[in-house]
């Protein structure tokens, strides 16, 4: 038997943040990243909504990208001074994942954070408050996920924090707040929902809901990214960007992710490379890697109009192109010396990933080395050229 974890309740369509002023409670602490829910005026329309339901509101402001285990221990304490029973992550989503892990710190304040890095060891939440997620982007489906990924600054690694406690209780997936969205941020996290799509459907675990929710939101992200991109006002593709994120959310959370991921952390934590430009580049050599023991790529190379496996890699990698984002991890300004002092730092991290052990194909150390300088120069990943290389 298998269960479906999603978020409780799921409001999408264009106005949909409207749905705040129908939610029951006292008190609710809102959490957000830098000025752009305030700018746009998402924030203040979030805040009168929750107003007119009789909440009394705070605002956690100022999240960082790549959001620290120290910013959760700040905001928590905010939430222990005050008592809410919502918490609401608006924004993208180091603002969203900031806030899962503030609500831990919240409810549990002496939980330790590294005992949290092992799979499903978060405890049992829902105690003091309930969790709202409202995302700005749309990219990476945390709002219907089990996952809050936390930098340790200190140590210089992304941690993927998995439980379904995480997942939250309500999702607001509403297109007109990414009309903002800059050119970039639309690209990339449009690439990281179009990454999780790929893995969650190719991962080790068997799930026809996972299939079907990949399958589609692959195809949306073809069909509007590009658009998106273009033309930042067309409501209608930036609400099914919005939808396809959250589809790819919704896989992943069910049939979790793989490699791709697991080598994108360590780049993003050591050189602040931001995470989806990482998985578009990553992606296509991975697709090229675990070909070798999945079968399943063709069958997503048919949902574009495509037939092989390599058709599909190449696909990902003219649409990377077209919205403009890197083919090289070098071109990010990363010196060769420093990738190379750092390679096997993040080779080994990688493989200790959680992420890596729903991958289809099973990777060595010195084998994701291989993918990681294939694609710090931008060069197409081939086992034959990696062999005839060490003869």
């Amino acid at each position: 038997m298998s269960k479906l974890f999603i978020a409780v309740e799921v409001f999408h369509g264009a106005g949909s943040l409207e749905e705040l002023k129908n939610i029951k409670g006292k008190k609710a602490v809102l959490v957000t990243g830098g000025s752009s829910m305030k700018k746009s005026g998402t924030l203040d329309k979030a805040i009168a909504y929750l107003n007119e339901a009789g909440i009394e509101t705070k605002i956690y402001e100022g999240v960082e990208e790549d959001p620290s285990s120290e910013t959760c221990f700040k905001g928590a304490e905010l939430m222990k001074e005050f008592q809410p029973d919502w918490i609401v992550g608006i924004g993208g989503c180091s603002a969203i994942d900031a806030a899962k892990m503030m609500w831990v710190f919240y409810e549990y304040p002496d939980a330790d954070f590294e005992a949290m890095i092992k799979p499903f060891s978060v405890p049992t939440l829902r105690n003091k408050a309930k969790f709202i997620a409202i995302p700005s982007t749309s990219g990476t489906g945390t709002e219907t996920t089990g996952l809050a990924v936390i930098t340790d600054r200190e140590k210089g690694v992304k941690y993927p924090i998995v439980s379904y406690e995480l997942t939250p209780d309500i999702a607001i997936i509403d297109g007109e707040i990414c009309a903002s969205m800059p050119a970039h941020v639309t690209s990339n996290t449009g690439l990281d929902a179009l990454t999780h799509c790929v893995e969650a459907y190719v991962s080790n675990i068997d799930n026809n809901f996972a299939d079907a929710l990949s399958k589609g939101g692959l195809k949306i992200v073809f069909d509007n990214l590009k658009e998106a991109v273009q033309n930042p006002n067309n409501i209608t593709a930036r609400q099914n960007m919005h939808d396809a994120s959250f589809m790819g959310g919704l896989a992943f959370n069910n049939a979790w992710l793989g490699i791709v991921h697991s080598l994108s952390h360590q780049v993003g934590a050591l050189f602040g490379v931001p995470h989806g430009a990482c998985n578009a580049i990553f992606l296509p050599n991975v697709i090229r890697f675990n070909s070798k023991e999945s079968s399943r790529f063709p069958d997503l190379a048919k949902v574009i109009g495509k037939e092989t496996t390599e058709e599909l890699a190449q696909a990902i990698e003219t649409l990377r192109s077209e919205v403009n984002n890197q083919s090289a991890i070098k071109e990010f300004g990363i010196s060769r010396e420093d990738w190379d002092k750092n390679l096997d730092f993040m080779a080994n991290n990688a493989f200790l990933d959680p992420c890596t052990g729903f991958n289809p194909r099973k990777p060595t150390v010195e084998e994701l080395k291989d993918i990681y300088n294939a694609c710090y120069e931008g060069l197409v990943y081939s086992e034959e050229k990696v062999l005839n290389a060490a003869l």
